[in-house]
């Protein structure tokens, strides 16, 4: 006799459920999905005891169908495809119909619905067993009331966490929502209490704002590109706002929240050294394409998908975050702002976008632009000029608070004509063929002829004015919108990195023979090791000629090589060792980081004035002045303002 038996759908519905519907979160996914699929314009998440106890959801969708409120319920009975064709090609958020029915399985279901010119319908549905039906006064949508989550499967309640990460768990899949749809209106509701709220405008830096608050929604930038294939936008937050995980990093396609490893990895390769390590940007990140290069039916949370041209989109992501950054002021300014003023600022966010641009189109009258050099078409005025508008536009706003006396007054004005003209003397300077002198400490062109030097770009840093050094570490500057300080091992690490990276990448390298040639013994492991790992060392310039044995000799290495050519040898050969199947492109990015790191100013190091000058300006002509290669900050700046405040000048 056989054993074989087809299960009671009751019982299949409750296994089918284990991988749909894992907690509170996996239901309200699911449900608001079919909410935005029924194009609702407003949706409403209220929960008791973190959805445990009770989920209701309500929107103003479409409504569902008298003939469809018994069907919703069966497993794979669904509306959004018929055939194989609308498989491959899914536009809708849902399309298994797996969802009500694994609901259904582990809850008691309330539904009451309305669609357009008809009467209102409840249907009551237990254990995937339809309890009552009737006719039901309701307007046009649907109420999805959840209750009892598990209450016939009391195991899976030993997996449910606290209640206070349920319900975060839960905020945070409404919060992507909130991202993905910025057009809809979403609220969530705990314990009567409203936890967020979205806007529904359509405006995705407002709906970012919503989520991480407005500190984070002005230090955000907007990207824009396509392909052939691909449509990305979004907005990706300054270097400055990091995370220790890539939690607050959202990749959104055709509108669904995804989880894509080699996305992520494009997305942190386009931020490259300007994240420190361990740290992770704050993006989001909306991807178009036809339906047919995505496969969303690889995972039962649908979060997980395959795509075809991967590479084709991760470079793509790369280039865009790469050259929006490569445009920005990414100097950290230091704040004391308090919490009041903040919330005032949350809740009068679309006025906040009207009053900078009038401040902008204030500060660029002719007035304003004359106190700054006629060079106004660089990168560094246009961050010289959007600091200053910052300054004046905050001071005037505060005139009639402020306790500083008239006599006070007059001094900063003549404080401030002062520094403008040391500014512009010292742009004059910075131009003289005269200023070009070499130091011992600063130089990275060491020996080499002038046409060798690094190409001269524009500036990204305003000019300022070298005050001092503190502890033999920090350079203190400052130009008309404040004070900055400045990392000078830091800053040198980013000039010779650049340097060192342009170096290494060049085609063929122009040789120099060592006065005392390196040798070096490999053990016996590292000397089998060896032979498949030197044509990396010689793809940037260094060849080791084996001596016999175990020993190795370098007689040449490339001309603009550190001094210390064994110590930097030694340190190649261990990374390699190491990280034996590292690509070439990778191995030419470590060696750069590791030169720069080691040939660069150390802490406790005094300078002359002029050679601190010369450092700000070789970093002012690098592609990325703002971080060190290992994210670290640079520079960071204290305005005027906010050192007034600090001593209580202004209140």
């Amino acid at each position: 006799m056989g054993i074989i038996k087809t299960l009671d759908a009751s019982l299949s519905n409750k296994i089918a459920a284990g991988e749909v519907i894992e907690r509170p979160q996996s239901v309200v996914k699911e449900l608001v999905e079919n909410a935005i699929d029924a194009r609702a314009t407003k949706i409403t998440v209220a929960v008791e005891e973190a959805g445990l106890k009770r989920i209701k959801i309500t929107d103003n969708g479409s409504g569902i169908d008298e003939d469809d409120l018994e069907l919703m319920f069966l497993r794979h009975a669904t509306s959004k495809i018929s055939d194989d064709h609308d498989l491959f090609h899914i536009r809708t958020l849902g399309f298994r119909g797996e969802a009500l029915a694994s609901i259904a399985s582990v809850s008691r279901v309330t539904v009451n619905t309305c669609s357009d010119g008809e009467v209102g319908h409840q249907i009551k549905v237990e254990n995937s067993q339809i309890v009552s039906r009737n006719l039901h006064a309701a307007r046009v949508g649907t109420e999805l009331i959840v209750e009892d989550l598990f209450y016939n499967t009391p195991a899976r309640l030993k997996y449910v966490k606290s209640l206070q990460t349920e319900l975060g768990k839960i905020t945070d899949i409404m919060n992507r929502f909130i991202m993905s749809y910025s057009e809809i209106q979403f609220t969530l509701i705990s314990e009567g209490k409203v936890v967020v709220q979205s806007i529904g405008n359509g405006k995705l830096n407002e709906a970012i704002a919503v989520i991480y608050g407005m500190k984070i929604a002005k230090d955000i930038v907007e990207i824009n590109g396509e392909t052939g294939d691909y449509k990305v936008n979004g907005y990706i937050a300054k270097p400055e706002h990091t995370r220790s995980n890539r939690h607050y990093m959202s990749i959104f396609i055709n509108g669904r929240y995804i989880k894509n490893f080699m996305l992520t990895k494009a997305i942190i390769n386009g931020y490259h050294t300007l994240l420190p390590i361990g740290r992770y940007p704050i993006v989001s990140i909306h991807i178009s394409m036809d339906p047919g290069l995505v496969d969303v039916n690889v995972h039962p949370t649908k979060q997980e998908v395959r795509l075809s041209k991967e590479p084709q989109l991760m470079q793509l992501i790369e280039q865009l975050i790469k050259e929006k950054l490569l445009g920005q002021n990414l100097i950290p300014k230091v704040t004391t702002k308090n919490k009041v003023l903040e919330q005032f600022e949350q809740q009068k966010f679309e006025y906040d976008h009207r009053i900078s641009e009038q401040v902008v189109k204030e500060n660029q009258s002719p007035d304003f632009k004359s106190s700054f050099s006629n060079e106004q078409s660089t990168a560094s005025d246009v961050t010289t000029e959007v600091v200053h508008s910052e300054y004046d536009y905050v001071d005037s706003n505060n005139s009639d608070k402020a306790s500083t006396k008239e006599g006070d007054t007059k001094r900063n004005s003549a404080d401030k004509i002062n520094i403008h003209n040391r500014l512009v003397e010292t742009k004059q300077d910075m131009n003289r063929d005269s200023f070009n002198f070499e130091t011992e400490i600063v130089k990275t062109t060491e020996d080499l002829p002038q046409n060798e030097a690094i190409q001269i770009q524009p500036r990204k840093l305003p000019y300022l004015e070298v005050v001092g050094q503190v502890h033999g570490t920090y350079i203190v500057c400052q130009n008309e919108s404040g004070m900055f300080m400045i990392d000078q091992h830091a800053a040198q690490e980013r000039i010779k990195y650049e340097y060192f990276k342009n170096k290494i990448g060049e085609v063929s390298h122009e040789l120099q023979s060592l006065l005392f040639p390196v040798n070096l013994q490999l053990t016996q492991d590292e000397a089998m090791k060896f032979s498949m790992l030197q044509e990396k060392l010689s793809e940037i310039g260094v060849t080791l000629e084996h001596f016999g044995g175990r020993d190795y000799v370098v007689n040449e290495v490339p001309i603009w090589f550190p001094d210390d050519a064994k110590s930097t040898i030694e340190d190649l050969i261990e990374y390699l060792f190491e990280h034996q199947h590292v690509d070439l492109n990778k191995f030419r990015e470590e060696t750069a980081i590791m030169m720069s790191c080691k040939k660069s100013i150390k802490a406790n190091h005094y300078l002359k004035h002029e050679d601190m000058m010369r450092l700000i300006n070789e970093l002012a002509q690098t592609n990325e002045p703002f971080t060190c290669p290992h994210g670290r900050p640079i520079i960071i700046q204290f305005t005027t303002y906010e050192l007034e405040k600090l001593f209580k000048r202004v209140m």
